[in-house]
């Protein structure tokens, strides 16, 4: 069972590369375009990689990079998640 430590950190990790790529995930989840059980997953996903790191690195870099980009890095196990999130809705 994850740690309560490590769901935080990652928790953390999705909703900072989230902001980086341009989404509140709190308005996400108030619009209903994401639910309590999907940001639960994705945090579980988040905390399944190996790329931690890497993560943190890019997030220091984000502004210049990613949030030029509007995508999440390729190594980001809710890359496609997160760009589904940016998809226009009618």
């Amino acid at each position: 069972m994850p740690s309560q430590l490590s769901l935080k950190q990652h928790a953390e990790l999705f909703d900072r590369t989230a902001c980086a790529v341009g989404l509140d995930l709190e308005e996400e989840a108030v619009s209903g375009a994401f639910q309590f059980d999907e940001i639960a997953e994705a945090v579980l996903r988040c905390r399944r990689c190996g790329n931690v790191k890497a993560c943190k690195k890019w997030l220091t870099e984000a502004p210049d990079a990613g949030a030029g980009q509007g995508l999440a890095p390729d190594f980001c196990r809710n890359r496609d998640l997160l760009a589904y999130l940016q998809e226009p809705r009618d």
